[in-house]
């Protein structure tokens, strides 16, 4: 069966969720790379150095806010609002006392902050697609980090589908994120460039 015919049958099921299931199970996931569902079209990219020592040093800074116990993922498929969103974000941080429903998955109703780091293949994805997803679901602060051109780009305040806030700061910057009422100051410094 094809990504093709998979996407065909997604698109004819009544249950987002059990069709998102059955399609990830379905794919076949080289190693070295990451998949992952937006507007019900599969999305594979692989993994550079640069993309995973940026997001190290997010769940690092994270985890000294918030502590180790602080549920904290990096590229667990939580599903979002919209047509067929299982997405895998590079780092998501819920809140405290968030449990899993009974499919065994996380809410994204429970998410208080995601970020992405863009690769070339899916940059589109994440500034559109995935950021209308984010501010639908309002995750209250969405990072995108750009390794391209050196920028990381903090959206907050969701609503009516879109953020009403951006803030750019260049790498090398401090980038100041509103997270569970507390402020989470990245360091970007160390942050390499593509």
């Amino acid at each position: 069966m094809t990504v093709l015919d998979d996407r065909t049958e997604m698109a004819d099921s009544d249950d987002d969720t059990s069709a998102l299931d059955a399609l990830f199970e379905q794919l076949s996931v080289p190693e070295g790379f990451k998949a992952e569902i937006v507007e019900g079209a599969v999305f594979m990219v692989p993994q550079r150095s640069t993309h995973w020592l940026i997001i190290r040093r997010i769940v690092r800074a994270l985890d000294e806010r918030f502590g180790m116990d602080a549920l904290v993922f990096s590229d667990v498929r939580i599903d979002f609002p919209g047509h067929r969103n299982g997405f895998c974000p590079d780092v998501a941080k819920l809140r405290d006392g968030a449990e899993q429903d009974e499919t065994g998955h996380w809410l994204h109703q429970d998410i208080e902050f995601v970020a992405e780091v863009l690769s070339k293949g899916t940059a589109a994805n994440d500034y559109g697609p995935k950021k209308t997803a984010y501010a639908i679901a309002e995750v209250p602060v969405y990072l995108l980090v750009d390794p391209y051109v050196g920028k990381c780009h903090v959206h907050t305040q969701p609503k009516d589908a879109e953020y009403v806030t951006e803030t750019t700061v260049a790498f090398g910057g401090n980038v100041d994120l509103p997270i569970a009422d507390l402020t989470l100051t990245l360091i970007t410094a160390d942050f390499p460039r593509d």
